[in-house]
């Protein structure tokens, strides 16, 4: 069986805790690896890894970096595949979402190539007789992320690339459900010549985040997961004095107007609905169909949707593959059972698929629910799997007020024809990214991504110019040289005169 450690100090580093965790190959149901799980003296010796390069590389030139970062991101798009296969082998999902991902990670990397200019200064001269005031931005010292199993190389490339472009140095935690493309890429950055110590990554589980969220030289803490996780992230961390930074869940709506293009719409609806199996946190999981178009609505997305061909990730003929383990399957199925009790109609059932040869895989099909109450648990809760609701009201107003009545607020997307309503939507809508006939609006990598209300906690989004703000810490510096020609005149216990 093929074993996961853990990559300190520039190399592999077994573990010692004794502890192990099952990773399974979700379209088969076979565990294939175990991973090790840290304990909290293993998490230690990666922050100590961590600070004594901290020493260096915090302090090194800004060409040294970026010439890294350049050769990090050659080999990263030479050894795509690669890592793609190991996303495909221990998320389950299909070769192309994971080729996808990526692709997406890969814009944070070229994004941490150019931090020359996002490290620009600012000076203001002659503020007063001879006196120059300067603003500087300097690394924060050891930072940590902690990311999800449903982007095993995305996410953790929306933050080290970044971090340690600022100067930083950076202990990744990832997923034990699906660790081995972290590895990969922490290998690939030695190969491009990041000096041992700047990046580690240590598996674990809660030991190893509790760990993290309270060891005294980690100075901030990135994490992308569900909402109570990044509450209970963003408390502890930010009560052991740490920069937190916590994306957590989401229930992102779709608002279709009577004058949108009903073809588009069910195509985005589908595709943003169940695509990676509805495992992103940028999911449409509610489709907002306002006045008469419901029922026509309903019908194109279930034309669509009973076409969607599921199957093992590594078939170039699946459109969507298993779910991570089978008791995520079985929770996600629940909402599905449990929902006409709760008055919904179950336009599509999903939960009864299986896969021929592959029977002991994580699968479920895709279910359409509609006329969906907001007080029912498909719509109240994060489901992270197939499943899309539907919602039915009679104005843009009432959708409105639907959507912003929902505690998340991560992102969300309007169907219209209308300019004007577009207008007043992506205005009066409480998200934190809108799509305007965009489905999925992740914004690209010199924007930030991150969400409201109980979307994220914490005052940064996630890379574009607030990563790099929450990577670097400000400082001003005022300086007054005297003239050469002037003698020293004496003590002034006065204020500095500005004229």
């Amino acid at each position: 069986m093929k074993t996961v450690n853990h990559w300190i100090g520039g190399k592999t580093v077994e573990g010692a805790s004794g502890n192990w965790g099952p990773v399974t190959d979700p379209a088969t149901g076979a565990v294939t690896t175990q991973v090790a799980l840290a304990s909290a003296e293993e998490v230690d010796s990666a922050v100590a890894a961590a600070k004594a390069a901290y020493a260096t590389w915090g302090t090194s030139s800004l060409a040294q970096r970026t010439g890294i970062l350049f050769r990090y991101r050659a080999l990263l798009d030479a050894r795509r595949e690669d890592i793609a296969a190991l996303i495909t082998a221990e998320h389950g999902k299909v070769h192309s979402d994971a080729l996808g991902e990526v692709a997406r990670g890969l814009e944070i990397v070229e994004l941490a190539c150019g931090i020359t200019t996002q490290l620009k200064g600012e000076l203001s001269t002659q503020v007063s007789n001879r006196v120059d005031v300067s603003s500087i931005r300097q690394p924060l010292g050891v930072v940590a992320g902690i990311t999800p199993f449903n982007f095993p190389a995305m996410v953790p490339m929306w933050m080290f690339p970044l971090a340690v472009a600022c100067g930083n140095t950076f202990v990744l935690k990832p997923s034990e459900k699906d660790p081995s493309a972290a590895n990969l890429l922490a290998e690939l950055a030695a190969e491009a010549g990041l000096p041992d110590g700047v990046l580690n990554v240590v598996h674990g589980d809660k030991v190893a985040v509790d760990a993290l969220l309270a060891h005294p030289d980690v100075a901030a803490v990135s994490f992308v997961g569900s909402t109570p996780i990044a509450r209970y992230i963003h408390t502890t961390a930010a009560a052991n004095g740490k920069r937190v930074q916590a994306l957590g869940g989401a229930k992102n709506h779709m608002l279709v107007l009577p004058d949108a293009d009903l073809d588009a719409a069910a195509d985005a609806a589908v595709s943003a609905a169940y695509g990676s199996a509805g495992e992103r946190c940028m999911a449409i999981s509610a489709v907002v169909a306002v006045g008469a178009i419901g029922d026509e609505l309903v019908a194109k997305i279930r034309e669509r949707a009973e076409k969607i061909k599921i199957g093992p990730g590594n078939d170039p003929a699946s459109e969507m593959g298993p779910l991570i383990t089978r008791a995520h399957r079985d929770k996600v199925a629940g909402y599905v059972t449990g929902a006409a009790a709760q008055g919904a109609e179950v336009v599509l059932d999903g939960t009864g698929h299986t896969v021929e040869g592959f029977e002991e895989g994580h699968w479920i099909g895709l279910s359409l629910l509609d006329k969906v109450s907001t007080d029912s648990d498909a719509y109240r809760d994060e489901i992270f799997g197939p499943v899309l609701v539907v919602l039915r009201t009679e104005t843009y107003e009432e959708g409105v007020d639907l959507i912003n009545a929902s505690p998340f607020g991560n992102g969300t997307a309007i169907f219209t024809r209308d300019g004007g309503a577009a207008r007043r939507f992506q205005l009066e809508v409480e998200a934190g990214m809108v799509g305007v006939n965009v489905p999925i609006p992740v914004p690209v990598g010199y924007h930030s991504f991150g969400g409201w209300k109980d979307s994220l906690f914490g005052d940064h989004h996630i890379y574009g110019n607030d990563g790099v703000h929450f990577y670097t810490r400000g400082k001003v510096v005022t300086t007054r040289w005297p003239d050469p020609s002037e003698a020293p005149t004496g003590v002034d216990l006065g204020f500095p005169r500005n004229h």
